[in-house]
């Protein structure tokens, strides 16, 4: 067993593709629209989904915005570099939300950056 994806929704889907594409630097796996539904989905990751998990891009098209309530947490992407990451996801037009430092409690460093629709991502150093 292994997980597959987390499905997000979200309300611009060119603006979310090109944030987890442009910004996070995950590629376009594939996409797909339901006419007969009216929704599209985007599947975007570090790697294919064979032996990769990956994000899921519901857009359903007659919605422009989702409340995210206050159950959803956020996303962990480990980095090599949590500062250097966040200057270059800064140059491309992300939005830092806590800047790369220690774990409070703890030596691991983190930093929080948003998504279009207002999802956390953490990024999170390499184990030591």
């Amino acid at each position: 067993m292994r997980i597959l994806h987390t499905m997000l929704r979200v309300g611009d889907l060119e603006k979310s593709i090109a944030f987890y594409t442009e910004v996070l630097g995950m590629t376009l796996l594939r996409r797909k629209d339901y006419p007969e539904g009216r929704f599209t989905l985007a599947f975007v990751g570090y790697g294919n989904e064979a032996e990769h998990a990956v994000l899921e891009l519901t857009h359903n098209w007659d919605t422009e915005h989702y409340d995210l309530g206050n159950g959803y947490g956020h996303i962990a992407i480990e980095v090599l570099d949590v500062y250097k990451a966040c200057e270059q996801i800064r140059a491309a037009g992300g939005k830092i939300t806590r800047e790369a430092g220690p774990m409070k409690h703890g030596q691991r460093i983190l930093a929080f950056v948003e998504d279009p629709d207002g999802y956390k991502i953490e990024l999170l150093s390499a184990q030591p």
